[in-house]
């Protein structure tokens, strides 16, 4: 069975930035994700007890090694934000890094059938704790690493269906078009990882109200984030970024090329 983009897929994503597809993970498969993630969860927890802890405009990250751990920025509360990279926490998450369903519509994306893990994260967006993530582009922080940053397209894979409530990811649509775009001038330590809001018309942004197991495609030029869980319902998040084969990880400096 082929999973490539369709030509409509394809031109789509080129044109708006994205794109989706729906419930291509079934109800038993996302269930071992989301245990995935979980182990991974309290894996990186414990591991951050020996880690290099700092904090960054009053947010507290720990480094373990190549990982890096962020944390709810609510000081009553001990509950992790982000895991990048995470893949290597727990067997399902490596798995799925090679799964053909992803890997088959990225080849298309990156130009090559020939490709390589770049990094991946777990986002935890914790019920009635998960904050929002401002509009951002990957671009602006990868440039630095890389000399091929048009060619490392995202993946982001629901493992909870995601509503307005509980904090659903949100894209500024076509916003991919200008490359890079201006950070934030505010003063503070991360706001130039935020994208500077007179650069893109917000008014294009497109929430997706998506199921578990559906996939989005993005760009990394392309402005995205999401807003605060508001609800009792979790909405958790495994983002992947590919990149073509025999380059290094951004974080490790390994090199993971994918199995196809």
């Amino acid at each position: 069975m082929s999973y490539q983009l369709t030509d409509e897929e394809f031109y789509g994503y080129q044109r708006d930035g994205y794109v989706v597809r729906h419930r291509v993970f079934d109800a038993q498969e996302v269930l071992a994700l989301q245990q995935g993630v979980e182990n991974a969860a309290l894996l990186a927890d414990e591991l951050a007890q020996n880690g290099h802890l700092y904090y960054l405009d009053g947010k507290r990250f720990v480094d373990v090694k190549h990982m890096t751990i962020q944390y709810e920025p609510n000081s009553n509360i001990n509950a992790i934000r982000v895991i990048e990279p995470a893949h290597d926490l727990d067997p399902a998450l490596n798995s799925l890094i090679d799964d053909a369903r992803i890997v088959e519509p990225i080849q298309k994306l990156v130009g090559t059938q020939h490709i390589a893990l770049w990094t991946n994260k777990i986002n935890l967006k914790r019920p009635l704790e998960g904050t929002a993530f401002g509009w951002h582009q990957d671009s602006p922080y990868w440039i630095h690493d890389s000399k091929h940053v048009d060619q490392l397209p995202n993946v982001y894979l629901a493992l909870d269906d995601a509503d307005k409530d509980n904090g659903c990811f949100k894209i500024v649509k076509q916003s991919h078009r200008q490359g890079c775009l201006p950070g934030k001038d505010d003063g503070s330590q991360l706001g130039g990882f935020y994208t500077d809001p007179n650069s893109f018309d917000e008014s294009l942004q497109i929430k997706f109200e998506i199921s578990a197991g559906s996939l989005v495609f993005f760009n990394p030029h392309l402005v995205h984030g999401s807003d605060a869980n508001h609800s009792d319902q979790p909405r958790r998040a495994f983002i992947i970024t590919y990149q073509p084969a025999n380059y290094p990880m951004l974080k490790s400096g390994d090199i993971r090329n994918i199995v196809s």
